[in-house]
C-alpha cells in the first residue's frame, strides 16, 4: 500500500491513464477527481460491498425454498 499527503489542486497519476486530483478539502471531508478510461470500473469502496452482500444473498436459497422449487 502507498500512502501519500496531496493538498487541494495536487495528485496522482496510476499507470499511464489514470490521475486522481484532490479537488476540495472541507472538515475532513477529502473531494476527489478521477479522470480514467471508460472501461476502469470505479466504484465506492462501500457500495461495492454493498454489491457483493447483495450478491450472496441472490445466490443463497434455503433448503425450504428449494424443496418447493422441485415438488
Amino acid at each position: 500500500m502507498l500512502i501519500v499527503t496531496r493538498k487541494q489542486g495536487e495528485g496522482i497519476v496510476i499507470g499511464d491513464n489514470i490521475e486522481i486530483s484532490v479537488i476540495k478539502l472541507d472538515n475532513g471531508s477529502v473531494k476527489l477527481a478521477i479522470n480514467a478510461p471508460k472501461e476502469v470500473k470505479i466504484l465506492r469502496k462501500e457500495l461495492l460491498k454493498e454489491i457483493q452482500d447483495e450478491n450472496k444473498e441472490a445466490a443463497f436459497v434455503s433448503l425450504e425454498a428449494f424443496n418447493k422449487l422441485i415438488k
